[in-house]
Formats: C-alpha cells, sequence, structure tokens
C-alpha cells in the first residue's frame, strides 16, 4: 500500500513535520492598552520567523512584539493611544492619519494583532469613518473596527531573501524552525509506496493526474479535475 503525500503527513505530529517549539522565543503579540508605554531593551532573532522582534518592558513586565523598520534599543514605545506617529508606536485605528503604513493589526479589539506580519510587509490606511478601511500588501481594501490597534511602520527584515543561505545546511535549519521542507521531489521521481505518480521505467504518471474536486482535505492537492459544462438558459 502507499503513504499518504507529505502534504498530508504534516500537522499530525512526529520530529520531521513539528517545528522546534523549544527554540521559539514565546508569544508575540501587542501589549495591553493598560500598560501605557515601555522601552526597547533589546532585538533578537526570532527562529521561525523571518523578521526580527523586539524585547519591550514595561516597568518590570516584559513584551515581544515584531519589530519595526529603523527601531533601536532605548527607543520609548507608547501603546496607550496617546502616542506620536512614530515607527513602533501602537496606536487604534481612529487615532492613525489617512496614508500612514501600518503593520500587524488586529482583527477584533484586543487580539493581539492578526495581519500583515511578515518581513518588509506594511499595509496602508485609506480612509476612516464608522469603519476603517485598510488596503492590504496584496491591494485588497479590507475594513476593521475602529478600536482595533496596529503597529506604526513597516515590518523590520524585508532584505531578508537578498542573502544567500550558502549552503544546504543553513536552509535546512531555516526551513525546519517553519516545519517546511527545504527540498521538492518530484512525484514521478519517487517509488510508488511514497507517491501515486511513482514508479516506472522512464518520468510518466501513469494514470490521471487531476484530483476530484470533491476529495476530501487534504488529498485535495495539486491539479483539480475541470469544471462540467454549464448548460446556458435559452
Amino acid at each position: 500500500m502507499g503513504k499518504n503525500l507529505r502534504q498530508q503527513r504534516r500537522g499530525r505530529g512526529g520530529m520531521n513535520y513539528a517545528s522546534p517549539s523549544h527554540r521559539h522565543v514565546g508569544e508575540i503579540k501587542l501589549p495591553l492598552a493598560t500598560l501605557k508605554s515601555g522601552k526597547i531593551v533589546d532585538i533578537m532573532h526570532a527562529p521561525g520567523r523571518l523578521c526580527p522582534v523586539a524585547k519591550v518592558d514595561f516597568g518590570g513586565e516584559s513584551i515581544i512584539m515584531l519589530a519595526a523598520e529603523g527601531i533601536m534599543v532605548g527607543q520609548n514605545v507608547s501603546v496607550d493611544g496617546a502616542g506620536e506617529i512614530k515607527a513602533g508606536n501602537v496606536l487604534p485605528l481612529s487615532a492613525i492619519p489617512e496614508g500612514t503604513l501600518v503593520f500587524n493589526m488586529e482583527a477584533r479589539p484586543g487580539d493581539g494583532g492578526k495581519y500583515v506580519k511578515v518581513a518588509g510587509s506594511s499595509a496602508t490606511l485609506v480612509t476612516k469613518g464608522e469603519r476603517v478601511t485598510i488596503q492590504m500588501p496584496s491591494g485588497v481594501l479590507k475594513t476593521f473596527d475602529p478600536r482595533c490597534r496596529a503597529v506604526v511602520g513597516i515590518v523590520a527584515g524585508g532584505g531578508h531573501d537578498e542573502k544567500p543561505f550558502g549552503k544546504a545546511g543553513n536552509k535546512f535549519h531555516a526551513y525546519r524552525s517553519r516545519s517546511k521542507a527545504y527540498f521538492k521531489v518530484k512525484g514521478i521521481a519517487m517509488n510508488p509506496v511514497d507517491h501515486p505518480h511513482g514508479g516506472g521505467g522512464h518520468p510518466h504518471v501513469g494514470k490521471p493526474s487531476t484530483v476530484s474536486r470533491n476529495a476530501p482535505p487534504g488529498r485535495k492537492v495539486g491539479r483539480l479535475s475541470p469544471q462540467k459544462k454549464k448548460k446556458g438558459k435559452r
């Protein structure tokens, strides 16, 4: 019998498909608005993330946040909603001027930040009213509750893809922190027990390679079968 595909095995646990959480720096979220202001005490590398993180001290309580481009150790960070429009400050969307670049926006007030968290990314606040409209990095316009908070600026680490890995070992460890395989083997290059396309004396699939649109999650990957032609109204 054949095996499940790699994308079907991911998420089921095991050393090969589990991110090494013991290496991660901890939970990364926006601080509570009741903390008001703090000072950046360190900027650290976070395994499993493409961007660096900032350790902020709020009078004895340390919070780890996504680092904004241009921040530095010793800089004060405001989270009380009354701070200036400066990179690294956390403000409600209602207090941010139109045209400002923001990241790590909350989907609901107080959830700690859900959107635009990849290194080098940012969104643009377009309009404000009963709902705040933000243009996402993809160009899509999305509306938010004005009470949702966001960080002013651009996520740091935008040039991460310009530095070459140099050797296969570096790429292996970088992708392992994200629970991903850094190599991609073609299905036709595998054995029949490893992939439905495997086997044979030459690279040929040997069977229909399309997947049914009614296939269950995990098996519905790759080339989906074409939709049936819809009959037009006469």
